[in-house]
């Protein structure tokens, strides 16, 4: 795991130029890999590549990036890891491709592997997660690439015109930042894209000019071309697709079962491959559970595993993690954090996250990255098994909503949703004071309205996107900003012959899962120089997963049947089947109490006004009621909150 960054320059360059500007630029992500450091340049094309190294395999200098192939056609930097690198050397050898190994890398596999097979071939038969930099020199173009689902970052752009061009990219954009070229303005677009989801979708980023490379692609660029030119070498559409129309319905359920085990036991015997010390993020539910049980099968001494706790029940999971650790027999590290501990890490977010960043989530992710870093260097986490096995709990709500509304005429719909707006939540909540049930009466002028949003739906997919909405019109919002069209408004894909929760599961596959919950875990991870690596992620079980039929996913309800029956063979149920739990913390209280100046500092009016971002009058309104108690406003704060305080580290 490292950091990449580096330049393609149009004007002439010198040696020490470009020596500088790169170093300056891999600095500013030093955090990503302090083990070594190294910078590439050739001055007479303008480029340079710079690396930050942090030694996962092969710790030996024959491991150093800079990189050159053997051929002495290509010069890389890379981030991320090929878990499949051996059998690519035994595939390279078995072919005559046979070069003189310097150490046993799987930078230097990759290399080999372009030699031989082209960059495209090459990716595909790769097993990995990465952000590639490579260098040409024949045909003097320089290429990007990124892993197939978007676990490791890379950020790009032009800044400045004509002879002082350049074109330069990155692991975070901290390192794009420190270029002496970089002038970029914020993206109001962007940042009202950031209002409605509470990240910045790829290929959008918070400053104007600057891009996402969006998984699964490969962009090339040159002097000669300096229009980027992108295609992907996997698509998760194709995957998704592919996998629907080659179901096979005579696959019995105890087979699928199998072989999903067969394949994750692989994905995770692969990505424990490692030459520092390794463990496992253990929240206690399903997915990590799942991941530490095949972890501790193939392993020969208990595997480190590490869970954050808090005081406050509703947000306490270290109790069940300590249960399946102790069945497992692990060895289980957890820490109960303080809500003063938790808020200390809200001064780092801004930095850490580079762009406005908002999952509440992100704190507890830190938290417990920090705590593993403590005692390894690699860390297994469960993510995506809500995406690929239907865990979430809005897929079975919407669905069911949807079932039942899709039958009563939109115009019904329509007037019933704006009976209800009609009436405040706060009088909603008032009406219904009489009624005995404080689980029912709580916040239910919020449920109502909610709800009413529902109501008005005119499609499921019209349903979901308000459901991953946090501001429901942040064009309002920003000023100047407009929102850009996404995946999912106006370049919805076409997704035939998927179920309505086939096809919140395949949309959250191609956005939120790569621009929310792959970027909280990189960036919290990294923060504290932390791989982490996500098994459920190997390709393959993303292609066998969509092939499962979705009554293997869902059964009465309840998701993850198969990733069930799997985590049942180590685990014994009574252990995980519990309610659902977010991995949250309470901001609602802490924005009422602890953190009300803070927040009053960065919503005040006048400020807001000065800044000339947003309007201040919505978020005025939203402040007032929250502190009253009368709504939760918590998520559309936070948003507001976050951008606020990386617009005052970085535009002081």
């Amino acid at each position: 795991m490292c950091g990449i960054a580096g330049q393609l320059r149009l004007g002439q360059s010198t040696d020490v130029s470009l020596l500088d500007e790169c170093t300056r630029m891999a600095n500013a992500i030093l955090h990503r890999g302090p083990d070594d450091h190294g910078v590439w340049v050739e001055p007479s094309a303008g480029v340079g590549l710079a690396h930050r190294r942090l030694a996962i395999v092969d710790l030996s200098p024959a491991g150093h990036q800079p990189m050159a192939s053997t051929s002495g056609r290509y010069v890389m930097v890379f981030n991320g890891e090929i878990y499949n690198h051996v059998d690519l050397r035994r595939q390279l050898e078995k072919n005559g491709f046979l070069p003189a190994w310097r150490g046993h890398s799987d930078t230097e596999t990759l290399l080999a592997a372009f030699d031989a097979w082209g960059v495209e071939q090459a990716l595909k038969q790769c097993v990995g997660m990465f952000a590639i930099a490579l260098w040409d020199l024949d045909k003097k173009e320089l290429v990007l690439a990124r892993d197939r689902l978007g676990e490791k970052p890379l950020y790009y752009g032009w800044q400045g015109q004509g002879n002082d061009a350049v074109f330069f990219f990155g692991s975070e954009l901290k390192a794009l930042r420190a270029h002496p070229s970089f002038h970029a303005a914020v993206d109001r677009n962007s940042l009202a894209l950031y209002f409605r989801h509470n990240y910045i979708p790829a290929p959008h980023s918070i400053y104007q000019g600057v891009h996402k490379l969006q998984p699964g692609s490969i962009l090339t660029v040159s002097a000669e071309r300096p229009v980027p030119s992108i295609r992907e070498y996997w698509s998760v559409l194709e995957t998704v697709i592919a996998g629907t129309e080659s179901r096979q319905a005579a696959r019995s359920p105890t087979d699928a079962v199998n072989e999903l085990e067969a394949l994750l036991k692989s994905a995770v015997a692969q990505q424990m491959m490692a030459d520092v010390p390794l463990g496992a993020f253990l929240s206690g539910g399903i997915d990590s559970s799942t991941v530490v049980a095949l972890m501790q099968s193939q392993s020969t001494r208990p595997v480190k595993t590490f869970t954050i706790g808090f005081h406050e029940k509703d947000y306490n999971e270290a109790e069940h993690a300590a249960a399946v650790a102790k069945h497992l027999a692990t060895d289980h590290t957890e820490l109960y954090i303080t809500p003063q501990e938790a808020m200390s890490v809200i001064p780092l977010l801004s930095d850490i996250y580079d762009e406005p960043f908002s999952d509440s989530s992100q704190i507890p992710t830190f938290l417990v990255s920090q705590l593993a870093r403590q005692h390894v260097t690699v860390s297994l986490s469960g993510d995506a098994g809500d995406e690929l096995f239907s865990g979430y709990t809005r897929y079975t709500a919407a669905s069911k909503a949807w079932g039942k509304l899709s039958r009563v005429p939109l115009s019904v719909r329509r007037t019933a949703a704006s009976s209800i707006m009609a009436l405040s939540p706060d009088t909603w909540s008032k009406l219904t004071s009489w009624i005995p049930s404080p689980i029912f009466r709580h916040r239910f002028g919020d449920k109502l309205h909610k709800g009413a949003g529902v109501l008005a739906s005119s499609s499921i997919d019209h349903l979901y996107h308000g459901l991953v909405s946090h501001w429901s019109d942040p064009a309002q919002l920003v000023i100047g900003g407009n929102e850009p069209q996404t995946l999912l408004t106006g370049n919805m894909p076409e997704l035939k012959d998927l179920d309505p929760v086939e096809r919140m599961m395949a949309l959250d596959l191609l956005t939120y899962l790569p621009d929310d919950i792959l970027t909280k875990v990189d960036r919290a991870s990294m923060a504290v120089t932390l791989e982490s690596r996500v098994p459920m992620l190997d390709h393959r079980v993303v292609e066998f997963a969509w092939q499962l039929p979705q009554s293997l996913k869902q059964r009465d309800g309840v998701g993850k049947w198969a990733l069930r029956q799997v985590l049942y063979r180590h685990v014994p149920q009574s252990l995980i089947d519990r309610p659902k739990m977010g991995f949250g913390v309470p901001i609602d209280a802490w924005l009422r109490g602890p953190l009300r100046e803070w927040a009053e500092t960065l919503l005040d009016e006048s400020r807001l006004r000065q800044e000339g971002y947003l309007h201040p009058e919505p978020i005025r309104q939203k402040w007032a009621e929250h502190l009253s108690g009368s709504r939760n406003w918590a998520y559309h704060l936070w948003d507001v909150l976050m951008f606020q305080a990386w617009l005052e580290k970085n535009f002081p």
